[in-house]
């Protein structure tokens, strides 16, 4: 029956059901099914089987996100809660406190990282979009992060990039962190030239370069 709901919840993953996905996670619980089980065994089952469509060119952009945001829906309102009252720990790979720079608002390639992130093992704190400098350095600190993901859509807001090394550097955990930098207008020699320590092409090379940079296999 446990298996049910797990599957359950993989295929509302899949079908991008988000009321689906909510309401058979609370089945989950009710059942007595872990909430770190629910998670490793039914959504994120979902978003892999997304992903390797999205790899394979079956799926769009927009089918990455609608999975997603049924999947966080469902370890937001349900399961993360249950987590933090049972103090029960997902086996992560190490925290990765992402977010798109202050005078930027776009969001969609962010998103795509976070949610392969999030597939590939590790915890996220998705700081959304527009975010100060100050914020990155606050939260990088608050949850002890080993990564620190800035992406920058615009050619005027590059340097927000560099801005927030030079902050992580003053508040003096620059040596604790790795810096990714991502988005359209980033290259590999501006990562280079602001002293980040990697630079995703797009989502997929992302979560493979924090993987390295931790030096997951």
């Amino acid at each position: 029956m446990s298996h049910e709901v797990l599957e359950e919840m993989k295929n509302a993953v899949v079908n991008f059901d988000v009321e689906k996905a909510v309401e058979s996670a609370k089945k989950a619980l009710k059942m007595g099914i872990d909430p770190v089980e629910a998670i490793e065994e039914g959504l994120t089952k979902g978003l892999r089987i997304i992903g390797e469509r999205f790899e394979k060119g079956e799926l769009f952009l927009m089918h990455i996100v609608a999975a997603a945001e049924a999947a966080r829906r469902a370890i937001d309102e349900v399961l993360q809660p249950e987590i933090r009252k049972r103090k029960a720990e997902r086996k992560i790979l190490g925290r990765v406190v992402i977010g798109t720079v202050a005078g930027d608002i776009h969001e969609i390639g962010k998103n795509l990282v976070a949610v392969m992130l999030f597939i590939a093992g590790f915890e996220v704190f998705d700081l959304g979009r527009d975010v100060p400098v100050e914020e990155f350095v606050k939260k990088a600190r608050d949850v002890n992060a080993n990564i620190v993901a800035a992406s920058a859509l615009l050619s005027t807001t590059l340097l927000v990039q560099r801005e927030i090394i030079e902050a992580l550097e003053a508040a003096g955990i620059r040596d604790k962190v790795k810096v990714i930098v991502g988005g359209a207008p980033v290259t590999e020699e501006w990562a280079e030239r602001i002293g980040a320590d990697g630079y995703g092409a797009d989502a997929m090379e992302a979560a493979s370069v924090a993987k390295r940079l931790l030096g997951v296999k």
